[in-house]
């Protein structure tokens, strides 16, 4: 009677793992496509993705000068493309997104798959771009806050874009 017992435990335990795994591998499936969804889109030119959102977000939409710069951000030889949006007029006023830590700037860098990548948005008053140790890294001139400070003057903070990534060389 207990060896009967023990084969009934046996097949319920097997009957339990087998529908457990079952189930494991049904919600890996419907997983899926969500974690396929998370990566980041590639765009064909960020300078004609980001006017088609703000003409369709915007009556009346003007682009200054200055709302797409390009250049290699990276130093892979591809040119990237990093987009103002303080200098955006949208149905007359300019620079509606910004406020007193700055305007919203995205950062897209090109792949050589073809498309561009937007790596980051930042909220800054502005940057220079300079060379430094023989690789090009930004200046991000950002609010006090981001380099822990309660002054007025701007946060200096160097970066350096690997790949698709933002690194920070230092902060002052």
């Amino acid at each position: 009677m207990i060896a009967t017992s023990i084969t009934e435990t046996d097949a319920k335990e097997n009957a339990v793992r087998i529908a457990l795994v079952a189930a494991l591998q049904a919600l890996v499936l419907l997983m899926f496509p969500v974690a396929l969804s998370a990566q980041q889109q590639l765009v064909n030119d960020p300078e004609i993705y980001e006017k088609d959102h703000f003409r369709n977000e915007c009556k009346v939409a003007a682009f200054g000068d200055d709302f797409v710069t390009r250049l290699d951000i990276n130093n892979d030889g591809l040119m990237d493309a990093v987009v103002n949006h303080g200098v955006l007029d949208c149905d007359g006023e300019k620079g509606r997104s910004c406020d007193d830590e700055g305007c919203p700037y995205n950062f897209y860098v090109q792949v050589k798959e073809g498309g561009y990548l937007m790596i980051a948005t930042a909220r800054i008053y502005g940057y220079d771009f300079i060379k430094r140790f023989g690789n090009m890294v930004f200046v991000l001139k950002m609010h006090p806050r981001y380099c822990e400070r309660t002054d007025k003057e701007p946060c200096l903070m160097t970066v350096r874009v690997r790949g698709t990534k933002f690194v920070t060389i230092s902060r002052k």
